[in-house]
């Protein structure tokens, strides 16, 4: 169970992170925000990546095998990027829709999942 309270505080994080380090390039798509300087741009991404704090301290806690959770340092760190670039992708196809999923993205994620296997092999 601690294991899908994890991943899922894992995906939560990333959508928060996701949003914050790339969301405020479609600010000027927006009319409030199309005016902003960079201090503020940073502020707002800064007040938005707290939130994604607040979610992967807490995955990472629950997650890691000396604090009863399922998974190694390495695991965690594995699991988190194969997460991230699931939620960018689906994140820059809704919302950048000029940006393409391309054949070599495909194997560049099959090689994720690769990798995913060889860090839980024992």
């Amino acid at each position: 169970m601690r294991a899908f309270y994890t991943i899922g505080l894992l995906v939560l994080s990333n959508a928060f992170m996701t949003f914050a380090w790339y969301g405020h390039l479609k600010f000027k798509d927006m009319k409030w925000f199309e005016n902003l300087g960079l201090i503020s741009i940073i502020l707002i991404s800064w007040g938005i990546a707290f939130f994604e704090y607040c979610f992967q301290v807490p995955a990472n806690r629950l997650g890691y095998k000396d604090n009863g959770g399922p998974f190694s340092l390495m695991e965690l760190k594995v699991i988190q990027e194969v997460i991230t670039l699931v939620i960018f992708m689906i994140f820059s196809l809704l919302v950048f829709k000029n940006e393409t999923f391309r054949m070599n993205h495909l194997i560049g994620c099959f090689f994720l999942v690769l990798a995913v296997y060889f860090i839980f092999k024992k």
